[in-house]
């Protein structure tokens, strides 16, 4: 690394969190906004209950510009196989559709994961192999247009 000369900006660098990301997050979001316009960024959540009103699946994300992205899928393990990744995905699909997204994306590392959304409707558009302990990171996507004509 090449060493600082007087007047030259200061490196850091840090593994605790620091405060200054609010300034990058809001800086770059309006540097992008003036290409493609404001990202109207919006958290989303999707949630299952049982009957004792314990979480047994929930799906956490947020639509950004035109597009839905989920960030975590998770279903409790006595809870899987029984279509509930797809009842979250399409519940949260629809909330999107009503902000105007246009399209939706996901990620998984897992075999599980990658059969309900491809069940789901998403296709496979990118991977990163061995992204973690010799497993892909494996991007989906999914057109809700089409489903906004039905």
């Amino acid at each position: 690394m090449r060493a600082n000369r007087p007047g030259d900006p200061i490196l850091t660098i840090t593994d605790a969190p620091v405060n200054h990301w609010q300034t990058i997050h809001e800086d770059l979001f309006a540097h992008n906004a003036a290409f493609v316009g404001e990202p109207n960024r919006s958290e989303l959540q999707v949630m299952l209950h049982d009957q004792k009103g314990q979480v047994i699946a929930g799906a956490f994300g947020f639509t950004i510009w035109n597009y839905l992205y989920i960030q975590w899928l998770w279903v409790a393990e006595k809870h899987r196989k029984q279509g509930m990744a797809i009842r979250l995905l399409e519940a949260a699909e629809e909330r999107a559709q009503k902000r105007g997204c246009t399209g939706a994306w996901i990620d998984t590392f897992s075999e599980s994961g990658l059969a309900a959304y491809r069940k789901a409707g998403y296709e496979v558009f990118g991977e990163l192999p061995d992204f973690a302990a010799g497993q892909a990171r494996i991007f989906l996507r999914k057109s809700l247009e089409a489903t906004n004509k039905g």
